[in-house]
Order: C-alpha cells, then structure tokens, then sequence
C-alpha cells in the first residue's frame, strides 16, 4: 500500500480489509478500511492506528512517507481494537513518541497494554497541541459511540478527523467521497452511511445532536471530514453532517418494514396480503424473512421505515426464536419515533403476538392494537382480513408520519 495525500502534508496511511463480513456481528458486505492519518510537521504526528491484524500492512503504508522512528506523537482518538489494536506495534518503532488521548481512554489502554513504558497525557475538549504549522484541537465525544471517543480538529488545514463517526464500512480504491460516487453511486454512498448509522449510532440520537450544536457553536470552519472508516468527505464535507441531525431527528420514510420469520409457512402466507394491503394504501413496503436476512440488514431496513410490522409464529407459548434475536437487538438500540404492529400465527396456543406488543411497549414505540393472528394455516378469509389489516396499519403510518414532516 501507498500513502494518499489528502491535505499538504497530511497522508491517509491506513488498511483496506477487502475481505471483512462480521462487525462484531454487523454484517459488513462490502469490506471496510482502517483509516489512520499522518502529519509531516516540526513534530510528526500519527493520528490513530490499525486492526491489528492490519499492522503490517499499515506500518508499510506509513513507511511509504516517512520513518516511523520520526514520530514524536500519536493521537488516539478510540481505543476500540480496530482503530488502537496495532498501537503497541507501532510504538515498538517510535517508543519515545507521546501518547494523545482522553482519560477514559488512557484507562481503557491499560487494559490492553503496558504503559507505564509509555509517556501517555491527557486531554479535554479545547485542549490544543501545536506541531510546527499545524494545531491540533482535541473534541470529546462520550459515547459516540465508546466512553472515551474523541474527535481531532487540524485547525490550519480545515479538517475534522472524526474518528468513527460519519465512517461507513466501505472497502474500496476510493479515498474521498467523489471519487467513490464517480465508480458507484452517490445513493451507494449515503446508503453506507444510513447502515452504519443505523446498525451502531442508533441509541445516541440525542448525544449527536448535542454534540454536533456543540461544533457548531464552536464554529469550526471545517473543509474536510476524514473518518476512520470508509471514504473521506470533501466533496460534501458537510453532507454526512446533515444526515446525522436528519437521522437524529428521526426523519426517515412513508414506508412499512414487514419483518418476520415463519415455521410452517402460515406466518409466510400472511405476509402477501398485508404488505398488498399496505401497498393499496399508497404506502412502500419492504419484506424481510430474518432467517434468510443478515441481522444488521434487517435492522437498517426498519430503520429506513416509519412504520414496523413484526410476524411470528407461536413456539411453546412463546415467539420464534429468530423474532426474539431481532427484538433484544433492536431494543439495545433504543428506537423511537417508530410505529409498529404484530401478526402471528399459532396451533393450540398463542403468545408470540402478546410478547411482541409487551416488547414495543417496552421500548415506548407507538402501536396499532389489536395486532393480527391465525390458528393454523391461513383460510382465505383469514387472507381477506389480513389484507384489511395491512390496509388499516398503512393508515395510521400514514397519520403517524405527519408529526415529522
């Protein structure tokens, strides 16, 4: 690998894992990057590292530019192992180089390595370090999306490194935005970014509102915007910024995720007349089967929906286990501004579409009561008010929407 020069002086020098498809159980289709950053300056600075097993790999990307003995610091804006899991390689090529990172995250390092060999310092938001022509600021970030998340601002060259946030999980030659969209699609792109959103950024909806007014107030004059993964932004700098308050702000579709796994097929057989249903309604409508679907997939589709129908059948007086996985991911990420509904289908006792109200409940969503079930296999008049009860779902999507427009 070769560095990229993104700014006059400052190189991308990370990794691209072509190969990834499990995120810590986030489906990652088309790969992702590691994404680190060097400043030449009077004191070269490294800004993050790489997934370990990327170390060799991103140390012959940084020799590219320069000797890694040259470093005097490195900032680590997440201690997450994908972006600080090579760190102890690399110190062992720059061992005298400072550390630069939030207190949170000096504990969580110790956790990982030795470093009381290490000269480690502290820093808080407003917290500057001058390198020769470049000052860098450092901005906390609690839990966008780890306790000790940081954002790193080069104030001369007018660019944000945002550490995880507005990154998508992208492996791709494509190093800024525009070039990306010249290879594949700018809907591609923004797509990327709703999933990776969606799939990690979802429970922080109103810390990413606080902390972007922060930025704002702030008044940082922000030119670029270069992530620790996926592509970097200067063609938009600000564009994946508008759709962190739109997504924040729970803006989405008039549309209807119809989720559900089936056993026998009866829950299956409804699927068709409700989402004919929601569809005669004037309203889009997605069909995810989750035992054919990636989790994440499923997750991300709902999040583009304002509306959720979730079918299952009844196992034991209870839900379908498949169902079940897809309710405690979704309430670990804490939707809202969401409606929902359930259907099921059941032999001699019900219970899935009794738990499955209990839960939206739980995660104060809106509901449409009663939800809709069948004994056995569906009759064709069970298939007629299947059909009216998509309908009636699609009208209170419908009335619920206007709140957000």
């Amino acid at each position: 690998m070769k560095a990229v020069q993104i700014k006059p002086d400052i190189y991308w020098v990370g990794a691209i894992d072509w190969a990834v498809r499990d995120f810590h159980g986030y489906v990652t289709p088309h790969g992702t990057t590691y994404n680190n950053y060097l400043i030449i300056d009077r004191d070269v600075t490294l800004l993050d590292t790489v997934k370990y097993d990327f170390a060799e790999v991103g140390i012959a990307t940084l020799k590219s530019v320069i000797d890694p003995k040259e470093i005097k610091n490195i900032i680590v804006n997440h201690i997450e192992n994908d972006h600080m899991g090579a760190l102890g390689a690399y110190m062992e090529l720059c061992p005298d180089a400072t550390i630069y990172t939030t207190k949170r995250g000096h504990q969580g390092m110790q956790r990982f390595f030795d470093t009381s060999r290490w000269k480690v310092r502290e820093v808080k938001t407003g917290d500057e370090l001058n390198i020769g022509k470049h000052t860098l600021m450092f901005i906390e970030t609690p839990m966008l999306h780890w306790p000790d998340s940081m954002m790193t601002y080069v104030k001369e060259a007018r660019l944000l490194i945002s550490q995880d946030a507005f990154g998508q999980h992208l492996a791709t030659t494509a190093r800024f935005d525009d070039e990306f969209v010249e290879c594949a699609s700018h809907a591609e792109l923004e797509n990327a970014v709703i999933d990776y959103y969606a799939n990690i950024l979802m429970p922080f909806g109103k810390l990413i509102k606080s902390k972007i007014k922060q930025l704002q107030e702030m008044e940082l004059d922000i030119e670029m915007i270069a992530p620790d993964h996926g592509v970097i932004w200067r063609k938009e700098p600000m564009r994946p910024v508008e759709m962190y308050l739109d997504m924040a702000e729970g803006k989405t579709n008039l549309r209807v995720a119809i989720i559900y796994d089936t056993m026998w097929h009866s829950t299956e057989i409804l699927t068709q007349p409700i989402m004919q249903g929601v569809r005669d309604e004037g309203v889009d409508c997605q069909v995810i089967k989750l035992r054919a679907t990636p989790m994440s997939v499923a997750i991300t589709e709902f999040w583009k929906s304002r509306g959720l129908l979730v079918g299952s059948p009844t196992l034991n007086n209870e839900v379908f286990p498949s169902v079940a996985e897809f309710i405690t991911h979704l309430r670990g990420l804490r939707p809202t501004n969401r409606i929902a509904a359930a259907f099921g289908s059941y032999g001699w006792g019900g219970g899935a579409v009794k738990w499955l109200y209990e839960q939206f409940k739980a995660m104060k969503l809106e509901v449409v009561e009663p939800g809709f079930q069948v004994q056995y296999r569906p009759q064709m008049e069970d298939m007629d008010q299947a059909y009216e009860f998509g309908r009636q779902f699609a009208r209170a999507v419908k009335e619920y929407h206007k709140n957000f427009q």
